[in-house]
């Protein structure tokens, strides 16, 4: 199965996200990221959604979003003509002995850190689906005590825009 992102642009009003969810689960579809945000038109919010695959699957989904009223416009965004992004934020057992062996990943990862405690570290770290994995899978040996992702995000490249 292929994974797909889908950038949608829909009307912000209320229970925009409840019909699309809703419209996932009666079909049998899992939605494997959701992220949500007004766009620069307050009026409007982007949904970016991440699922796996068939491309039948995403010819149905696709043709059920723009059944709905409140979807204004639907894009997939392919891996080489978009930046995809997500937000992780782990925190991690820090004692005196393995402190500065995490701090020093963090750096190469280009994470930070945000919060210190006598026996933690909590790290922000953004990148892509594949960096993000990476990272999680060094800190792992460490013991990761709580880890939230935001799930993707992203845009195309250049100056395509969704609404072009």
């Amino acid at each position: 199965m292929n994974r797909h992102v889908l950038s949608i642009l829909v009307e912000n009003n209320s229970g925009v996200l409840s019909r699309i969810a809703g419209l996932f689960s009666r079909r049998g579809y899992n939605i494997d990221s959701l992220s949500v945000g007004e766009t620069e038109n307050p009026k409007i919010s982007r949904m970016t959604i991440t699922v796996n695959g068939d491309d039948y699957i995403l010819e149905q989904i696709q043709k059920q979003l723009h059944k709905l009223i409140n979807v204004i416009k639907i894009v997939e965004l392919k891996p080489e003509k978009s930046i995809y992004r997500e937000l992780i934020l782990v925190k991690v057992r820090a004692d005196s002995k393995n402190r500065a062996t995490i701090i020093e990943t963090v750096n190469i990862f280009r994470g930070k850190i945000i919060d210190v405690s006598s026996d933690t570290l909590t790290i922000e770290l953004t990148g892509d689906f594949e960096k993000i994995s990476a990272f999680t899978e060094l800190i792992k040996p460490f013991g990761i005590i709580e880890l939230v992702r935001t799930g993707f995000t992203g845009l195309q490249r250049g100056n395509v825009q969704i609404t072009d």
